[in-house]
């Protein structure tokens, strides 16, 4: 609990209105590859006029490359590495959800390196090679609370030819500039305010149960997971609750920071797995489907009794005593932000493929599941898909 290595070079900038002030601050180039979704809520919204106005007054000239989907994959990846060298990009400027911000660290490093992205990825059927190079400076402007990827240098990128969702990242690929404008989350619909603010919550629950907590991560994820539970109900019902969306950006962000300090857990090896076959799964909808079920395992192990116990007085139950009342909490929120009945099925898994889903999850992300307080074996891992089943 007492040893830990903290190291973020990223110059954070959190608040309100923060985006007004990004023409103020020093660029790490002249010529950014402005990087965001193929959606059009940035455009829609404002927030990409907003931006390319700021990189103007900061004296940079922007070239846009909007392909990224909801689920990032390899081809595209590439298509941005080849874009940001054709045009001389030299950083890129990441606008938009977790899915942007984790392509960033990825085309980052592939329009300096070559060859192809999964010659660096390590896991699954990824060759595991050291990059050579440094990746182009990053800055993000997330317009989401969800990922905490604005602070870290990891992100998820799936192949579809060989059915992998990988973590990607490396230490030198860290945001050199994060910029965290809560108004910027202010339209963002219930159903994925709701997705988005579960997927913060479980990197700092994961955290908790993770055998690698510390005291700092400890600390930072109790704050997170306390403002998540009593805020995000709130912003699910009302998405200009402008308090509300500060408090559970708060909580997103710093779960980039306890990522960093301690690792999450196999539940997000296990929603890789399920999102990689199933690509129209959005990465928050499946961690809630598998949440009580992978918690219950740990509870009836009696792995990590105390750090259940913590989080559950976090979410407000102020007189559990026990593992369980994890539970309790967990099953309310759920119920509060109108995502208790979440159906596997409804996305085309099917209860056959559970087995199928925790080989995967080992495979292509073997790594998290060190990171559990007790033995997850593929069994166990099946045995809560199956669980979870609906």
């Amino acid at each position: 609990m007492m040893s830990f290595n903290f190291n973020s070079p990223t110059n954070l900038y959190f608040g309100s209105g923060m985006l007004g002030k990004l023409g103020e601050l020093p660029m790490p180039g002249k010529n950014a590859m402005l990087l965001t979704s193929c959606g059009k809520s940035a455009k829609a919204n404002g927030y990409l006029d907003r931006t390319l106005e700021q990189l103007q007054k900061a004296g940079v000239r922007a070239e846009l490359f909007d392909k990224i989907m909801e689920n990032p994959i390899r081809e595209v990846v590439m298509e941005g590495a080849a874009f940001a060298r054709e045009h001389g990009c030299d950083f890129i400027v990441a606008l938009g959800g977790g899915a942007v911000l984790d392509s960033s660290v990825a085309i980052s490093a592939m329009a300096t390196n070559e060859g192809d992205l999964w010659d660096y990825v390590v896991g699954g059927t990824g060759k595991a090679l050291p990059l050579k190079n440094k990746g182009l400076p990053i800055i993000t402007i997330t317009t989401t609370a969800g990922t905490g990827s604005e602070m870290n240098c990891w992100g998820v990128i799936s192949n579809l030819e060989t059915k992998e969702k990988i973590g990607f990242g490396d230490p030198m690929l860290n945001p050199v500039m994060a910029i965290v404008d809560p108004e910027l989350m202010l339209t963002v619909p219930p159903k994925y305010t709701a997705f988005q603010g579960f997927d913060a919550l479980f990197h700092n629950t994961e955290v908790m149960m993770s055998k690698g907590v510390n005291i700092m991560s400890e600390a930072i994820a109790l704050s997170a997971i306390e403002n998540i539970t009593k805020y995000l109900p709130r912003a699910v019902n009302d998405g200009s609750d402008l308090e509300a969306r500060e408090r559970i950006a708060y909580g997103s962000t710093m779960a980039g920071i306890t990522m960093q300090l301690t690792s999450t857990t196999a539940q997000h090896s296990m929603e890789h797995a399920m999102s990689a076959y199933h690509h129209n799964l959005p990465h928050g909808a499946g961690l809630i489907m598998i949440s009580k079920a992978f918690a219950e395992y740990f509870i009836e192990k009696h792995a990590c009794d105390a750090q259940f116990i913590k989080m559950a007085r976090a979410m407000g139950v102020e007189t559990a005593d026990k593992a369980g009342d994890f539970i309790t909490a967990l099953t309310a929120l759920q119920k509060a932000c109108g995502v208790a009945d979440l159906k596997m099925s409804d996305y085309g898994i099917e209860k056959s493929e559970c087995m199928t889903l925790a080989v995967n999850a080992r495979e292509t992300m073997g790594g998290l599941f060190l990171a559990n307080p007790c033995e997850l074996s593929d069994e166990d891992c099946a045995g809560i898909f199956a669980k979870s089943y609906k």
